[in-house]
Protein backbone atom coordinates (compact mmCIF):
# COMPACT_ATOMS: atom_id res chain seq x y z
CA UNK A 1 0.00 0.00 0.00
CA UNK A 2 2.98 2.09 0.34
CA UNK A 3 4.48 1.82 -2.67
CA UNK A 4 1.09 2.06 -4.84
CA UNK A 5 0.12 5.36 -2.03
CA UNK A 6 3.32 6.88 -3.05
CA UNK A 7 3.17 6.20 -6.63
CA UNK A 8 -0.45 7.79 -6.35
CA UNK A 9 0.78 10.87 -4.69
CA UNK A 10 3.95 11.64 -6.73
CA UNK A 11 1.40 11.79 -9.92
CA UNK A 12 -0.95 14.15 -8.58
CA UNK A 13 1.61 16.25 -7.17
CA UNK A 14 3.50 16.62 -10.55
CA UNK A 15 -0.09 17.49 -12.67
CA UNK A 16 -1.00 19.92 -9.97
CA UNK A 17 2.44 21.12 -10.24
CA UNK A 18 1.46 21.30 -14.03
CA UNK A 19 -1.62 23.42 -12.89
CA UNK A 20 -0.67 25.70 -10.26
CA UNK A 21 2.12 26.78 -12.06
CA UNK A 22 -0.21 28.65 -14.77
CA UNK A 23 -2.54 29.71 -11.84
CA UNK A 24 0.81 31.53 -10.46
CA UNK A 25 2.19 33.14 -13.56
CA UNK A 26 -1.91 34.66 -14.50
CA UNK A 27 -1.37 35.98 -10.68
CA UNK A 28 1.84 37.74 -11.60
CA UNK A 29 2.70 37.91 -15.10
CA UNK A 30 0.48 36.78 -18.11
CA UNK A 31 -1.45 39.81 -17.95
CA UNK A 32 1.01 42.21 -18.96
CA UNK A 33 2.78 39.70 -21.46
CA UNK A 34 -0.22 38.16 -23.29
CA UNK A 35 -3.08 40.78 -22.95
CA UNK A 36 -1.11 44.66 -23.20
CA UNK A 37 -3.15 46.50 -24.60
CA UNK A 38 -6.07 45.71 -22.00
CA UNK A 39 -5.77 48.38 -18.65
CA UNK A 40 -4.23 46.32 -15.61
CA UNK A 41 -7.58 45.01 -14.01
CA UNK A 42 -9.05 43.70 -17.68
CA UNK A 43 -5.41 42.04 -18.44
CA UNK A 44 -5.46 40.28 -15.04
CA UNK A 45 -9.48 39.53 -15.49
CA UNK A 46 -8.20 37.99 -19.17
CA UNK A 47 -5.46 35.91 -17.47
CA UNK A 48 -7.87 34.19 -14.82
CA UNK A 49 -10.01 34.04 -17.82
CA UNK A 50 -7.24 31.27 -19.43
CA UNK A 51 -6.70 29.81 -15.85
CA UNK A 52 -10.37 29.13 -16.04
CA UNK A 53 -10.51 27.61 -19.32
CA UNK A 54 -8.60 24.56 -17.58
CA UNK A 55 -11.17 24.11 -15.20
CA UNK A 56 -14.07 24.32 -17.54
CA UNK A 57 -12.28 21.09 -19.63
CA UNK A 58 -11.69 19.12 -16.81
CA UNK A 59 -14.98 17.83 -16.58
CA UNK A 60 -14.18 16.77 -20.30
CA UNK A 61 -11.31 15.07 -19.58
CA UNK A 62 -13.12 12.86 -16.55
CA UNK A 63 -15.43 11.89 -19.20
CA UNK A 64 -12.74 10.75 -21.72
CA UNK A 65 -10.25 9.21 -19.04
CA UNK A 66 -13.48 7.65 -17.21
CA UNK A 67 -14.42 6.10 -20.01
CA UNK A 68 -11.17 4.42 -20.20
CA UNK A 69 -10.45 4.21 -16.73
CA UNK A 70 -13.97 1.99 -16.32
CA UNK A 71 -13.31 0.11 -19.55
CA UNK A 72 -9.96 -0.23 -20.05
CA UNK A 73 -8.90 -0.16 -16.55
CA UNK A 74 -7.76 2.14 -13.69
CA UNK A 75 -3.87 1.91 -15.10
CA UNK A 76 -3.58 3.50 -18.41
CA UNK A 77 -5.59 6.47 -16.88
CA UNK A 78 -2.72 7.02 -14.55
CA UNK A 79 0.01 6.91 -17.53
CA UNK A 80 -2.05 8.57 -20.47
CA UNK A 81 -3.12 11.84 -18.15
CA UNK A 82 0.67 12.73 -17.20
CA UNK A 83 1.70 12.97 -20.17
CA UNK A 84 -1.08 14.80 -21.62
CA UNK A 85 -0.40 17.61 -18.62
CA UNK A 86 3.15 17.44 -18.53
CA UNK A 87 3.39 17.99 -22.83
CA UNK A 88 0.91 20.62 -22.25
CA UNK A 89 2.61 22.65 -19.62
CA UNK A 90 6.12 23.07 -21.45
CA UNK A 91 4.42 23.98 -23.98
CA UNK A 92 3.00 26.85 -22.11
CA UNK A 93 6.24 28.00 -21.68
CA UNK A 94 7.16 27.93 -24.76
CA UNK A 95 4.73 30.14 -26.29
CA UNK A 96 5.77 33.31 -28.11
CA UNK A 97 4.00 36.75 -26.28
CA UNK A 98 1.68 39.03 -27.34
CA UNK A 99 4.93 41.27 -28.19
CA UNK A 100 5.98 38.38 -30.75
CA UNK A 101 3.17 36.83 -32.67
CA UNK A 102 0.34 39.52 -31.40
CA UNK A 103 -3.31 37.49 -31.15
CA UNK A 104 -2.28 33.85 -31.60
CA UNK A 105 -0.20 34.25 -28.47
CA UNK A 106 -3.52 34.59 -26.01
CA UNK A 107 -4.93 31.95 -28.83
CA UNK A 108 -2.27 29.36 -27.58
CA UNK A 109 -2.36 30.02 -24.64
CA UNK A 110 -6.10 29.36 -24.45
CA UNK A 111 -5.42 25.58 -26.18
CA UNK A 112 -2.28 24.90 -24.26
CA UNK A 113 -4.59 25.09 -21.26
CA UNK A 114 -7.43 23.17 -22.05
CA UNK A 115 -4.97 20.37 -22.46
CA UNK A 116 -3.72 20.69 -19.30
CA UNK A 117 -7.42 20.53 -17.71
CA UNK A 118 -7.83 17.98 -20.11
CA UNK A 119 -5.21 15.60 -18.53
CA UNK A 120 -5.75 16.63 -14.76
CA UNK A 121 -9.78 15.54 -15.12
CA UNK A 122 -8.70 12.26 -15.74
CA UNK A 123 -5.47 12.20 -13.27
CA UNK A 124 -7.36 12.44 -9.95
CA UNK A 125 -9.87 9.27 -10.54
CA UNK A 126 -6.87 7.05 -11.55
CA UNK A 127 -5.10 8.30 -8.84
CA UNK A 128 -7.72 7.52 -6.02
CA UNK A 129 -8.75 4.81 -7.47
CA UNK A 130 -5.53 3.31 -7.48
CA UNK A 131 -5.39 3.76 -3.64
CA UNK A 132 -9.19 3.78 -2.66
CA UNK A 133 -9.56 -0.31 -4.51
CA UNK A 134 -6.32 -1.62 -3.26
CA UNK A 135 -6.63 -0.19 0.49
CA UNK A 136 -8.45 -2.51 3.70
CA UNK A 137 -11.57 -1.23 4.32
CA UNK A 138 -10.72 0.03 7.93
CA UNK A 139 -8.06 2.60 6.59
CA UNK A 140 -9.45 3.35 3.18
CA UNK A 141 -9.96 6.92 3.82
CA UNK A 142 -6.16 7.33 4.95
CA UNK A 143 -4.91 5.51 1.94
CA UNK A 144 -7.24 7.35 -0.24
CA UNK A 145 -5.97 10.73 1.53
CA UNK A 146 -2.65 10.35 -0.53
CA UNK A 147 -3.44 11.73 -3.46
CA UNK A 148 -5.10 14.67 -1.57
CA UNK A 149 -1.69 15.77 -0.31
CA UNK A 150 -0.69 15.86 -4.12
CA UNK A 151 -1.94 19.55 -4.57
CA UNK A 152 -0.40 20.72 -1.76
CA UNK A 153 2.92 19.51 -2.79
CA UNK A 154 2.53 20.15 -6.30
CA UNK A 155 1.58 23.96 -5.13
CA UNK A 156 4.55 24.16 -2.83
CA UNK A 157 6.92 23.11 -5.84
CA UNK A 158 5.09 25.08 -8.53
CA UNK A 159 5.70 28.34 -5.87
CA UNK A 160 8.79 27.39 -4.17
CA UNK A 161 10.15 28.16 -7.61
CA UNK A 162 8.49 31.12 -8.73
CA UNK A 163 9.56 32.32 -5.53
CA UNK A 164 13.64 31.39 -5.87
CA UNK A 165 13.44 32.78 -8.99
CA UNK A 166 11.77 36.01 -7.82
CA UNK A 167 14.08 36.13 -5.28
CA UNK A 168 16.97 36.38 -7.33
CA UNK A 169 16.38 37.69 -10.47
CA UNK A 170 15.54 41.33 -11.22
CA UNK A 171 11.79 42.19 -12.35
CA UNK A 172 12.65 42.22 -15.71
CA UNK A 173 14.59 39.02 -15.97
CA UNK A 174 11.80 37.73 -14.23
CA UNK A 175 9.50 38.97 -16.87
CA UNK A 176 11.23 38.13 -20.05
CA UNK A 177 12.27 34.93 -19.83
CA UNK A 178 12.55 33.82 -15.77
CA UNK A 179 8.63 32.66 -15.72
CA UNK A 180 8.91 30.37 -18.38
CA UNK A 181 11.42 27.90 -16.17
CA UNK A 182 8.90 26.57 -14.19
CA UNK A 183 7.02 25.41 -16.93
CA UNK A 184 10.00 24.22 -18.76
CA UNK A 185 11.12 21.59 -15.75
CA UNK A 186 7.78 20.20 -16.00
CA UNK A 187 9.22 17.96 -18.53
CA UNK A 188 11.32 16.34 -16.24
CA UNK A 189 8.84 16.32 -13.34
CA UNK A 190 6.53 13.90 -16.17
CA UNK A 191 9.44 11.80 -16.60
CA UNK A 192 10.33 11.03 -13.18
CA UNK A 193 6.08 10.33 -12.81
CA UNK A 194 5.69 8.00 -15.36
CA UNK A 195 8.84 6.18 -14.10
CA UNK A 196 7.40 5.92 -10.89
CA UNK A 197 4.20 4.61 -12.05
CA UNK A 198 5.58 2.53 -15.10
CA UNK A 199 4.98 -0.70 -12.37
CA UNK A 200 1.77 -0.28 -10.60
CA UNK A 201 -0.70 -2.91 -10.70
CA UNK A 202 -4.20 -2.62 -11.89
CA UNK A 203 -6.54 -2.65 -8.96
CA UNK A 204 -8.30 -5.71 -7.85
CA UNK A 205 -12.18 -4.16 -7.99
CA UNK A 206 -11.52 -3.84 -11.78
CA UNK A 207 -9.68 -7.07 -12.67
CA UNK A 208 -12.90 -8.72 -11.24
CA UNK A 209 -15.22 -6.47 -13.38
CA UNK A 210 -13.29 -7.56 -16.70
CA UNK A 211 -12.42 -11.36 -15.41
CA UNK A 212 -17.04 -11.51 -15.16
CA UNK A 213 -17.69 -9.50 -18.13
CA UNK A 214 -19.54 -6.49 -15.86
CA UNK A 215 -17.75 -3.87 -17.34
CA UNK A 216 -19.99 -0.62 -18.16
CA UNK A 217 -20.33 -0.26 -21.95
CA UNK A 218 -21.03 3.31 -21.75
CA UNK A 219 -19.62 4.88 -18.36
CA UNK A 220 -20.18 8.52 -18.73
CA UNK A 221 -23.99 7.74 -20.26
CA UNK A 222 -24.39 5.54 -17.16
CA UNK A 223 -23.64 8.01 -14.77
CA UNK A 224 -25.63 10.71 -16.04
CA UNK A 225 -28.92 8.46 -16.44
CA UNK A 226 -28.87 7.00 -13.36
CA UNK A 227 -27.16 9.01 -10.82
CA UNK A 228 -27.64 12.32 -12.27
CA UNK A 229 -28.73 13.95 -9.15
CA UNK A 230 -25.64 12.47 -6.93
CA UNK A 231 -23.23 14.10 -9.72
CA UNK A 232 -24.68 17.23 -9.45
CA UNK A 233 -25.04 17.01 -5.31
CA UNK A 234 -21.01 15.88 -5.10
CA UNK A 235 -20.70 19.27 -7.52
CA UNK A 236 -22.02 21.38 -5.45
CA UNK A 237 -20.71 19.89 -2.52
CA UNK A 238 -17.37 20.02 -3.54
CA UNK A 239 -17.43 23.76 -4.76
CA UNK A 240 -16.44 25.54 -1.64
CA UNK A 241 -13.17 23.92 -1.27
CA UNK A 242 -12.15 24.81 -5.03
CA UNK A 243 -13.32 28.29 -4.02
CA UNK A 244 -11.74 29.08 -0.89
CA UNK A 245 -8.36 27.33 -2.38
CA UNK A 246 -8.14 29.24 -5.39
CA UNK A 247 -9.50 32.48 -3.49
CA UNK A 248 -6.41 32.23 -0.97
CA UNK A 249 -3.77 31.03 -3.68
CA UNK A 250 -4.55 32.42 -6.52
CA UNK A 251 -6.59 35.70 -6.30
CA UNK A 252 -4.84 37.03 -2.90
CA UNK A 253 -2.16 36.90 -4.43
CA UNK A 254 -3.02 39.37 -7.06
CA UNK A 255 -5.21 41.40 -4.83
CA UNK A 256 -2.34 41.86 -2.23
CA UNK A 257 0.80 42.46 -4.83
CA UNK A 258 -1.59 45.06 -7.26
CA UNK A 259 -3.72 46.58 -4.52
CA UNK A 260 -2.08 46.76 -0.69
CA UNK A 261 1.42 46.89 -2.24
CA UNK A 262 2.29 43.55 -0.16
CA UNK A 263 5.98 42.24 -2.20
CA UNK A 264 5.47 38.80 -4.30
CA UNK A 265 8.21 37.65 -1.96
CA UNK A 266 6.31 37.75 0.78
CA UNK A 267 2.67 37.10 -0.11
CA UNK A 268 3.85 33.73 -1.89
CA UNK A 269 5.82 32.95 1.28
CA UNK A 270 2.84 32.95 3.48
CA UNK A 271 0.04 31.46 1.12
CA UNK A 272 3.04 28.05 0.83
CA UNK A 273 3.06 28.40 4.79
CA UNK A 274 -0.46 27.84 4.69
CA UNK A 275 -0.75 25.23 2.36
CA UNK A 276 2.35 23.71 3.77
CA UNK A 277 0.39 23.39 6.69
CA UNK A 278 -2.87 22.03 4.93
CA UNK A 279 -0.99 19.07 3.38
CA UNK A 280 0.29 17.84 6.98
CA UNK A 281 -2.85 17.83 8.51
CA UNK A 282 -4.68 15.68 5.61
CA UNK A 283 -4.11 12.15 6.62
CA UNK A 284 -5.02 12.98 10.25
CA UNK A 285 -8.30 14.44 8.77
CA UNK A 286 -8.35 11.45 6.72
CA UNK A 287 -8.11 9.10 10.02
CA UNK A 288 -10.62 10.42 11.38
CA UNK A 289 -12.85 9.82 8.58
CA UNK A 290 -12.06 6.35 8.94
CA UNK A 291 -13.17 6.52 12.56
CA UNK A 292 -16.32 9.07 12.29
CA UNK A 293 -17.77 8.99 8.89
CA UNK A 294 -16.89 10.66 5.91
CA UNK A 295 -20.19 13.35 6.29
CA UNK A 296 -19.53 15.00 9.66
CA UNK A 297 -15.90 16.23 8.09
CA UNK A 298 -17.50 17.78 5.65
CA UNK A 299 -20.18 19.30 7.01
CA UNK A 300 -18.00 20.77 9.64
CA UNK A 301 -15.42 21.77 6.93
CA UNK A 302 -18.12 23.57 4.97
CA UNK A 303 -19.28 25.80 8.75
CA UNK A 304 -15.56 26.29 8.45
CA UNK A 305 -15.64 28.08 5.41
CA UNK A 306 -18.91 29.68 5.78
CA UNK A 307 -18.07 31.09 8.87
CA UNK A 308 -14.33 32.22 8.33
CA UNK A 309 -14.33 34.29 4.76
CA UNK A 310 -14.99 37.44 6.37
CA UNK A 311 -12.31 37.15 8.81
CA UNK A 312 -9.75 36.17 6.03
CA UNK A 313 -10.53 39.62 4.14
CA UNK A 314 -10.01 41.34 6.83
CA UNK A 315 -6.82 39.63 8.07
CA UNK A 316 -5.66 40.28 4.77
CA UNK A 317 -6.15 43.95 4.37
CA UNK A 318 -3.73 43.91 7.77
CA UNK A 319 -1.23 43.16 5.27
CA UNK A 320 1.06 41.86 8.18
CA UNK A 321 2.48 38.62 7.10
CA UNK A 322 1.67 36.67 10.27
CA UNK A 323 -1.87 37.60 10.06
CA UNK A 324 -2.77 37.33 6.75
CA UNK A 325 -0.96 33.40 7.28
CA UNK A 326 -3.27 32.92 9.92
CA UNK A 327 -6.72 34.24 7.86
CA UNK A 328 -5.27 31.69 5.31
CA UNK A 329 -4.38 28.58 7.75
CA UNK A 330 -8.44 29.26 8.75
CA UNK A 331 -9.53 28.73 5.47
CA UNK A 332 -7.38 26.03 3.82
CA UNK A 333 -8.00 24.19 7.33
CA UNK A 334 -11.88 24.36 6.15
CA UNK A 335 -11.04 23.47 3.01
CA UNK A 336 -9.02 20.21 4.20
CA UNK A 337 -11.25 19.26 6.39
CA UNK A 338 -13.83 18.00 3.43
CA UNK A 339 -10.70 17.32 0.97
CA UNK A 340 -9.01 15.18 2.80
CA UNK A 341 -11.57 12.70 2.91
CA UNK A 342 -13.17 12.97 -0.74
CA UNK A 343 -10.67 10.39 -1.83
CA UNK A 344 -12.81 7.72 0.19
CA UNK A 345 -16.10 9.76 -0.09
CA UNK A 346 -16.63 9.82 -3.71
CA UNK A 347 -15.35 6.21 -4.82
CA UNK A 348 -17.56 4.97 -2.41
CA UNK A 349 -20.54 6.67 -3.49
CA UNK A 350 -20.52 4.99 -6.83
CA UNK A 351 -20.44 1.08 -7.39
CA UNK A 352 -17.22 -0.53 -9.38
CA UNK A 353 -18.20 -0.67 -13.11
CA UNK A 354 -18.83 3.28 -13.22
CA UNK A 355 -16.45 4.56 -10.21
CA UNK A 356 -14.06 6.09 -12.43
CA UNK A 357 -15.99 8.29 -14.57
CA UNK A 358 -18.55 9.23 -11.77
CA UNK A 359 -16.08 10.03 -8.84
CA UNK A 360 -13.75 12.14 -11.40
CA UNK A 361 -17.15 14.17 -12.93
CA UNK A 362 -17.90 14.95 -9.88
CA UNK A 363 -15.09 16.06 -8.35
CA UNK A 364 -14.27 18.06 -11.38
CA UNK A 365 -17.20 19.69 -12.35
CA UNK A 366 -16.81 21.31 -8.55
CA UNK A 367 -13.94 22.41 -9.68
CA UNK A 368 -15.96 24.25 -12.89
CA UNK A 369 -18.68 25.58 -10.20
CA UNK A 370 -15.97 26.75 -7.49
CA UNK A 371 -11.96 26.73 -9.28
CA UNK A 372 -13.15 28.74 -12.68
CA UNK A 373 -14.83 31.74 -11.66
CA UNK A 374 -13.44 32.37 -8.08
CA UNK A 375 -10.52 34.53 -9.32
CA UNK A 376 -12.56 36.48 -12.15
CA UNK A 377 -15.21 37.51 -10.12
CA UNK A 378 -13.29 37.90 -6.58
CA UNK A 379 -11.00 40.16 -9.17
CA UNK A 380 -14.13 42.06 -10.11
CA UNK A 381 -15.59 42.50 -6.57
CA UNK A 382 -12.20 43.64 -5.29
CA UNK A 383 -11.99 46.41 -7.46
CA UNK A 384 -12.23 49.62 -5.44
CA UNK A 385 -10.02 51.54 -2.04
CA UNK A 386 -12.18 49.60 0.36
CA UNK A 387 -12.23 46.08 1.89
CA UNK A 388 -13.19 43.68 -0.54
CA UNK A 389 -16.12 42.32 1.44
CA UNK A 390 -17.74 41.05 -1.92
CA UNK A 391 -15.89 38.53 -1.84
CA UNK A 392 -16.34 37.43 1.44
CA UNK A 393 -20.04 37.56 0.58
CA UNK A 394 -19.58 35.24 -2.75
CA UNK A 395 -17.39 33.01 -0.70
CA UNK A 396 -19.87 32.44 2.24
CA UNK A 397 -22.78 31.96 -0.27
CA UNK A 398 -20.95 29.60 -1.95
CA UNK A 399 -20.23 27.37 1.24
CA UNK A 400 -23.70 27.70 2.17
CA UNK A 401 -24.64 25.75 -1.55
CA UNK A 402 -21.97 23.18 -0.56
CA UNK A 403 -22.82 22.72 3.21
CA UNK A 404 -26.70 22.11 1.97
CA UNK A 405 -25.42 19.40 -1.06
CA UNK A 406 -23.42 17.74 1.66
CA UNK A 407 -26.54 17.35 3.79
CA UNK A 408 -27.94 15.79 1.16
CA UNK A 409 -25.69 13.27 0.55
CA UNK A 410 -25.61 9.59 2.50
CA UNK A 411 -22.90 8.56 4.56
CA UNK A 412 -20.60 5.92 2.83
CA UNK A 413 -18.14 4.94 5.31
CA UNK A 414 -18.70 0.98 5.25
CA UNK A 415 -17.74 0.62 9.06
CA UNK A 416 -20.14 3.65 10.56
CA UNK A 417 -22.96 2.61 7.70
CA UNK A 418 -22.97 -0.82 9.10
CA UNK A 419 -22.76 0.07 12.59
CA UNK A 420 -25.71 2.48 12.13
CA UNK A 421 -27.59 -0.43 10.35
CA UNK A 422 -26.78 -3.02 12.67
CA UNK A 423 -26.13 -5.54 9.50
CA UNK A 424 -23.75 -6.32 7.42
CA UNK A 425 -23.68 -4.15 4.15
CA UNK A 426 -22.62 -6.88 2.08
CA UNK A 427 -20.03 -6.30 -0.74
CA UNK A 428 -18.35 -3.01 -1.88
CA UNK A 429 -20.57 -3.06 -4.86
CA UNK A 430 -23.89 -3.68 -2.63
CA UNK A 431 -22.25 -0.68 -0.18
CA UNK A 432 -21.83 1.50 -2.87
CA UNK A 433 -25.20 1.09 -4.23
CA UNK A 434 -26.88 1.41 -1.03
CA UNK A 435 -25.25 5.02 -0.41
CA UNK A 436 -25.58 6.25 -3.89
CA UNK A 437 -28.80 7.81 -4.23
CA UNK A 438 -30.86 7.13 -8.07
Amino acid sequence: MLRLASASLAGTAIEFYDFFVYGTAAALVLGPLFFPSFSPLAGTLAAFGTFGVGFLARPLGSAVFGHIGDRHGRRPVLLGSLLLTGLATVAVGCVPTYASIGSAAPVLLLLLRFLQGLGLGGEWGGAVLLTAEHAPEARRGLWSSFPQIGPSVGFLLANGMILALSASLSEAEFTAWGWRVPFWAAGLLALAGLWLRRSVEETPQFRALAETGRRAEAPFAEVVRGHWRLLLLTGGALAVGYAVFYAVTTWSLAYATEHLGVSRTVMLACIMAAVAFMGLVTPLVALAGDRFGRRPLCLAGGAVCALWMFPLVALLRTVDPLLMTLGFLGALLGMVTMFAVVGAYLPELYSPRIRCTGAAVGYNLGGVLGGALTPIVATALADGSGPPWGVAVYLSGIALVSLGCFALLPETNPLVVRERAGTDAGTETGAAEAAAPA
